[in-house]
């Protein structure tokens, strides 16, 4: 450090610092105060300057005096090991010379362990009898006593033999001959032990002190245990049956204890009662109630409790009954034995009646888990639903050949409130009722599963039912004398239809979760077929009246019929005939068919229109306009009679009264009709208004088409929402015009 350059730095530091101050002439007046103020300022930093150089001397000072201190303790740290090397430079000297007292110390050791232990050693035949007697007198602490007395002695005399540098095999195997039979009292005091506490249960309603004294005779040979692991790390040294692992052994027996009250529960077999299974359930349930409740209110006062004797309980009945009913389940189970087990399994032993009883108050689910394995759950749960499944097959089936051998039969179909029916319907949805009443005692899910599996198996039911009502249509159409009772049976198909549809919609109401949308199509499935069948089963009615009117619709437009009303009088009456027995169709489907034989009648009736049976020219065809809607009226009439209560509005037999209009109307104006027409009825084809216009012999078919087609360019496109449109698209001539 330069300290001229630092002087001539401050020099000019406080030139630079004056030449500031002093810029002014004005200044010149405060010259002292600046004086005051720099001199104060010097005074204040040669005092800090002194402050800090104080502090640094007393620092180094008190530096200085520990180094010496640490010097001194050094010197005498030195001093010291060198009196410690010379004084063990001496042991080796003085370990040979105690070699003698090293021998007497242990003789000493095993003569005075050998007097301890002379009474034993002379009297182990007498003391080994005295235990054995204390045994059968149950005498146990003292039995427990005298056994610890021998084990001692043996185990000293053992642990004496093992401190010898020279150890002598013959030696250990003369001790342990002369000690053996105290291994013989141990195992009897063991058995008599394991005959206790198997009887626990009894025992601890009884005599308490008995399980008490039992459990203080195991806890001090767990503490004997304990001991001699511990000797055993220290010393090598391990006294022959140690550990004994009575505790390990005490909750052994008490487990077989409750494995084999579990299985004696059981009473009868499937050949004595078809309700073995839930009689044995039921005993096992109050057999385990009881006894958690001795348990839990007389043995855990009685055992430790770091044994936790009512948890430990608890795991003994959960694991025991979980084997056993596996092993019954594995045995194989039938009918309603598989509702019996997972309603137990599921419902009754977590629940109030058993684990939850005020008694117990045990959440297994929380504690232990679920009795049974998901896997065993969800395989019980599958073999319950396919059992149920064949019950459904098997059963349907006979039904479905009942209801056909019925078709066949020479009595008529039951009758309830007039209308036809069978019981089939009632008695399935009752019967998946019932079984989902059941299910439901177990869980939803299961409930559901069997929902969707019973509406697959009605479906299937359906299928067959379908073909055998089709079948049966054939065969009575083939020979319309065979079946005495086709109609009223055709009746009872439609009616058990609607009902089946009824039925399973109840079903879903009642039954199908809100929140769930898989299976729907199912359930769709189930009724498309039976809504199906019911359109079926109407049509073979209709097509059965219609062709007993075969040949009166072949005389409509015919030379005969203008002059006689006796086709359409026999119709009417015909219809009438039947619609006598179809009065036993329920009320819904009664108008389904009403609504059928109209459409089919007015169908038929315009086919005959448009057959080109008659053709007439322009003057002589109003009064065939006339008739026409004269005929096209008593028809409605007719419907109106025999069906008071159903609406005739937008009838398809309006159609009729339509098409005769164009009969009578100016040719000219034809396009203006037949856009009307076609804007209502687009069905309504070319060909079928050229056929029409045949009757009008004045009109020339080509004429006809000219006008269609300028009607069909002309009109806008439209969508018809009138029902009766579809007629046009059904009615098919074989014969072309061109």
């Amino acid at each position: 450090m330069d300290l001229k350059q630092l002087e001539a730095e401050a020099r000019q530091g406080a030139f630079k610092d004056i030449k500031n101050m002093l810029q002014r002439s004005g200044q010149l007046e405060k010259v002292d105060q600046y004086c005051n103020r720099v001199a104060r300022k010097k005074a204040s930093l040669d005092a800090l300057l002194k402050t800090g150089m104080q502090n640094q001397l007393d620092g180094v000072r008190v530096g200085l005096k520990q180094l010496e201190a640490c010097l001194q303790d050094t010197r005498e740290v030195r001093n010291r090991m060198e009196e410690v090397d010379k004084l063990l430079q001496l042991v080796p000297d003085i370990y040979d010379a105690l070699e003698v007292v090293r021998e007497e110390n242990t003789k000493h050791s095993q003569y005075a362990t050998a007097m301890e232990n002379l009474k034993h050693i002379f009297n182990v035949e007498s003391s080994v009898q005295k235990t054995m007697t204390l045994i059968e007198e149950d005498k146990l602490l003292n039995a427990h006593q005298c056994l610890a007395d021998l084990e001692n002695s043996r185990d000293d005399l053992l642990y004496e033999l093992h401190k010898q540098p020279k150890q002598h095999a013959s030696d250990k195997i003369t001790l342990k001959r002369h000690f053996e039979k105290v291994e013989t009292v141990s195992q009897a005091l063991e058995k008599k032990l394991r005959l206790i506490l198997s009887r626990t249960l009894n025992t601890v309603r009884k005599e308490p002190t008995i399980i008490v004294t039992a459990l203080r005779i195991i806890e001090r040979e767990e503490k004997n245990d304990q001991f001699a692991l511990q000797q055993q790390k220290v010393t090598g040294f391990l006294p022959p049956g140690r550990p004994k692992n009575w505790r390990a052994l005490a909750m052994n027996v008490l487990q077989e204890a409750v494995v084999t009250r579990i299985e004696g529960s059981k009473l009868e077999e499937r050949t004595d009662n078809k309700m073995w299974l839930v009689r044995d359930l039921e005993i096992l349930r109050q057999i385990i109630l009881e006894d958690l409740r001795v348990v839990k209110s007389l043995c855990v006062p009685c055992f430790p409790p770091h044994y936790n004797i009512f948890n430990e309980y608890v795991k003994m009945y959960h694991e025991g009954l979980s084997a056993y009913l596996d092993s019954i389940a594995k045995s194989g189970l039938e009918g309603n034995e598989y509702v019996s087990m997972l309603s137990w399994v599921m419902n009754t032993y977590p629940g109030p009646e058993l684990m939850r009883h005020a008694d117990l108050d045990v959440d297994v689910q929380r504690v232990i888990g679920p009795l049974l394995r998901p896997e065993h759950l969800k395989s019980l749960e599958g073999e319950y639903l396919r059992n149920m499944q064949r019950n459904y097959q098997d059963w349907m089936t006979k039904t479905a050949d009942t209801e056909k051998q019925e078709w066949f039969s020479e009595q008529p179909p039951d009758q309830d409130e007039h209308y036809y029916h069978t019981s089939a319907p009632v008695i399935i949805f009752q019967m998946i009722d019932q079984h989902l009443q059941v299910t439901n005692t177990i869980h939803a899910e299961l409930t559901f599963k069997a929902l969707v599996m019973s509406i697959q198996q009605v479906e299937v039911f359906g299928q067959s039912y379908l073909k055998n009502v089709i079948e049966l249509k054939e065969h009575h159409f083939r020979n319309r004398d065979q079946i005495k009772y086709f109609t009223h049976y055709i009746i009872t198909i439609v009616n058990n239809s609607q009902q089946m549809v009824e039925l399973a919609q109840q079903m879903k109401q009642l039954y199908w979760p809100k929140s769930r949308t898989e299976h729907y199509e199912d359930f769709e499935k189930l009724l498309a077929i039976f809504q199906r069948i019911r359109a079926h089963a109407a049509n073979y009615l209709l097509e059965e009246a219609f062709l007993d009117m075969e040949g009166h619709f072949n005389d409509l437009f015919t030379v005969k019929w203008l002059t006689s009303s006796i086709s359409v009088d026999t119709i009417c009456v015909t219809l009438d005939d039947y619609f006598q027995d179809y009065n036993h169709l329920r009320p819904t489907n009664f108008e389904m068919v009403i609504n059928e034989a109209q459409k089919n009648l007015a169908k038929r009736y315009i086919k005959a229109l448009l057959s080109k049976r008659v053709s007439k020219p322009r003057p002589e065809c109003d009064p065939i306009t006339r008739k026409i809607n004269q005929e096209a009226k008593r028809f409605k009439q007719f419907f109106e009679k025999i069906a008071p209560n159903i609406s005739m509005a937008d009838s398809p037999l309006d159609l009729i009264q339509t098409l005769s209009t164009l009969l009578v109307c100016d040719i000219e104006l034809l396009v203006l009709d037949l856009h009307t027409i076609l804007g209502n009825y687009p069905s309504l084809s070319e060909d079928q208004i050229v056929r029409l216009f045949y009757i009008r012999n004045d009109v020339k078919a080509a004429e006809v088409r000219g006008k269609v087609q300028d009607a069909m360019k002309s009109k806008k496109a439209m969508v018809s929402i009138a029902k009766q449109d579809c007629i046009f698209k059904e009615i098919v001539f074989s014969d072309k015009l061109w």
